[in-house]
């Protein structure tokens, strides 16, 4: 087998993996970078790899950054089947289409004001992309074996992050290597427990908290205050979400904070994002993959009032608080959340609170650096409201949890590669597992290309 590394190298986004193994050419995930400018810029460079000359994708979830560049791939001519999961076919339908009406909204909405440097702008891809896309995934479930063709098969294991996440584990007939995607926790208030690997030869590992360990209190406790001193000012806390995972959970909380009496019940709560309340009915839908039973995934739904038309999402910006806005993207890069942080981020009555990992070169990371201001579609927006950060509701395992999944190997894989995290904490990962393991580790390189014998 060859193994290059097309992305989440040095960075959390991006994740490509281009393998050859036998005669077929595999692509595992296929994501767009976000973040950083000279890492965006990316998306528009042509990619290293033919697209014609790739054979099969295969996906280990639907999040952007792991499935956001296919469009533009099947636009540059891949033709081949995608593979993923059920659940993550369902919701490329929803993240894909949005992500492709979010570039041309903003190609609009830039040409037509003229903050753009290009002339006229142009999204990276559209709507008919993306269709084009969806066609080609090919959903298979949990455990199967799916054979290539030239003694290459793969399968797909459950990996406890968001509804149809997978480990990746693909084999020839001397060789096997584990895509571990982005791995969940083992104690998530909504997803089960990842699945248990025991041997892979060669393993990719994440490391996006590879140098941080997730606070242990309760996070209902500091949710509850941040709420209530927001509500107690009259003001509006806007959480940048997630579409997939975090909304859900945060919605299942803040109904768990009613019930209990802990925040007011009357408080009025905006799920304003089509696409997280599209994945909020799928995450309905795939019970087995939870922990909800069908009462609590009732509640979960019908916590949020469900904002779908673009007039309601601008009405929004001119109401008064005491509210809680729910709204993607969770990194403040786009979406209907960018045009609530015009409106609430000046007011210091309000409360910006973000959740979960906040890349380097997104918004969420500046104003929790705490910047006075950030460029919204080319003007400067003063930040002068309360900005909070819920770091332990993340969806990603900390390096102690990840550990403890590995201890699930009955043998060490030949090397174990580092990829997906920002060099600090991809860095501190190779540490923990090389001293606490005794693992052979790797950081590598972008386009660094290995040999797996």
């Amino acid at each position: 087998m060859e193994l290059t590394f097309l992305g989440a190298t040095g960075t959390v986004t991006g994740s490509k993996y281009f393998l050859k193994a036998a005669d077929k050419r595999i692509l595992i995930d296929c994501g767009l970078f976000q973040g950083l400018k000279q890492l965006r810029l990316k998306n528009w460079a042509a990619l290293p790899v033919n697209p014609k000359e790739i054979d099969y994708v295969v996906l280990t979830h639907a999040h952007i950054d792991h499935s956001g560049y296919l469009p533009l791939l099947v636009k540059n001519g891949f033709s081949g089947k995608v593979y993923c999961s059920e659940a993550t076919s369902d919701l490329c339908e929803v993240l894909l289409l949005d992500a492709a009406h979010l570039q041309e909204e903003e190609a609009r909405y830039a040409n037509k004001s003229g903050f753009s440097k290009h002339n006229p702008a142009l999204p990276l891809y559209t709507q008919e992309d993306a269709q084009n896309a969806l066609a080609l995934l090919t959903p298979v479930t949990f455990e199967q074996v799916v054979d290539l063709g030239s003694g290459v098969s793969f399968k797909l294991s459950p990996s406890g992050h968001i509804l149809g996440s997978a480990f990746v584990r693909i084999q020839d007939e001397k060789t096997s290597i584990l895509f571990s995607g982005d791995i969940g926790r083992p104690h998530d208030v909504l997803m089960k427990a990842p699945a248990r690997i025991k041997q892979a030869d060669y393993l990719v590992l994440e490391s996006t908290y590879g140098n941080r360990l997730h606070e242990k209190i309760d996070p209902q406790i500091k949710l509850a205050e941040i709420l209530n001193r927001t509500i107690k000012r009259k003001g509006v806390v806007v959480i940048p979400v997630f579409a997939v995972g975090r909304a859900q959970e945060l919605l299942y909380y803040i109904h768990l904070l009613k019930s209990s009496g802990a925040i007011p019940s009357n408080i009025p709560v905006y799920l304003n994002s089509p696409m997280a309340v599209d994945a909020t009915a799928i995450f309905n839908h795939f019970r087995g993959e939870h922990r909800l039973n069908p009462e609590q995934s009732h509640a979960l739904c019908h916590t949020a009032h469900m904002v779908n038309g673009i007039e309601e999402s601008k009405r929004l910006n001119e109401s008064k608080g005491p509210m809680i806005i729910l709204s993607a993207s969770g990194m403040a890069t786009g979406g209907r959340v960018v045009h609530h942080l015009k409106a609430f981020a000046p007011d210091s009555k309000n409360t910006l609170l973000f959740v979960g990992f906040q890349a380097s070169g997104t918004r969420g990371a500046a104003m929790l650096a705490g910047v006075e201001s950030i460029k919204i579609h080319g003007e400067y927006v003063p930040v002068r409201a309360q900005v909070e950060y819920l770091p332990n509701l993340s969806a990603h395992a900390d390096y102690a949890e990840i550990i403890e999944w590995l201890g699930g190997f009955e043998q060490a894989p030949k090397r174990t590669y580092i990829t997906h995290g920002e060099p600090e904490a991809a860095d501190a990962m190779r540490l923990h597992v090389e001293e606490q393991l005794k693992w052979r580790v790797v950081v590598p390189e972008y386009l660094e290309t290995v040999t797996l014998r």
